[in-house]
């Protein structure tokens, strides 16, 4: 998989969010900004893109992600 096709997959799932996907192999790098973790602890934002993932992380197509997750305030605060 290419950082696209990623960042497509999550744009489809996470509605009105920005994501950005960086690549290293098999490797994933996830900046996801949106209202939608608002409120969730950092286990349950990362269920939110593991959910969204899920199949190519069974398929072996995705191998390993690292994801940075923020509501648009946090995003907003961290300058």
């Amino acid at each position: 998989m290419n950082p696209e096709d990623v960042k497509t997959l999550l744009e489809n799932a996470l509605t009105h969010c920005q994501i950005q996907v960086e690549t290293e192999g098999s490797h994933f790098n996830i900046v996801a900004v949106g209202d939608i973790f608002e409120g969730k602890r950092a286990v349950q934002r990362q269920q939110i893109i593991y959910a969204a993932l899920n199949e190519q992380i069974s398929s072996g197509a995705i191998h390993a992600v690292n994801m940075k997750i923020f509501t648009h305030q946090e995003w907003q605060q961290r300058g």
